[in-house]
């Protein structure tokens, strides 16, 4: 039986770690690396985006873009330990987006890092991470 294991990115070094973590202890899985666009994290929240629908959908835009380059670094590091990862983009909230994301595929693992975010990031907005571990419908292991 094939185990799926997902693994949440962002842009932080640790979150690269987690994916060799992943691949180097699970190399026959099915990893499905998942970038959630959370506009809450983001320097542009609601009205801050300007005066038209066609400046969220360039922010939206723009966002995938970022998404796709990270998308091509993880299947480069898969490419070190000879594994084919799949990529999966959502909108939303980090944290209920990887839980849900998790709930509805049938995963059996979550690899993360444990913060992406600055330290005043994570006292205000708490810790993506220690949030997943509450809620995750299945074992998750935090990589530091």
């Amino acid at each position: 039986m094939t185990q799926t294991i997902l693994v949440p990115m962002d842009y932080s070094e640790l979150s690269k770690e987690a994916l060799r973590t992943t691949l180097s202890l699970h190399p026959d899985a099915e990893v499905v690396v998942l970038h959630v666009i959370d506009w809450h994290a983001s320097d542009m929240g609601p009205g801050g985006w300007g005066s038209t629908p066609h400046d969220w959908d360039d922010w939206l835009d723009e966002a995938h873009e970022h998404a796709d380059g990270l998308f091509e670094e993880a299947r480069d590091i898969a490419a070190e330990y000879d594994v084919e990862i799949t990529t999966e983009t959502t909108v939303g909230e980090d944290a209920q987006s990887i839980v849900s994301y998790a709930e509805e595929h049938d995963v059996d693992l979550i690899v993360m890092g444990s913060h992406g975010r600055s330290i005043p990031a994570r006292i205000l907005l708490g810790s993506v991470a220690e949030t997943v571990v509450r809620r995750a419908p299945v074992p998750v292991l935090v990589v530091r």
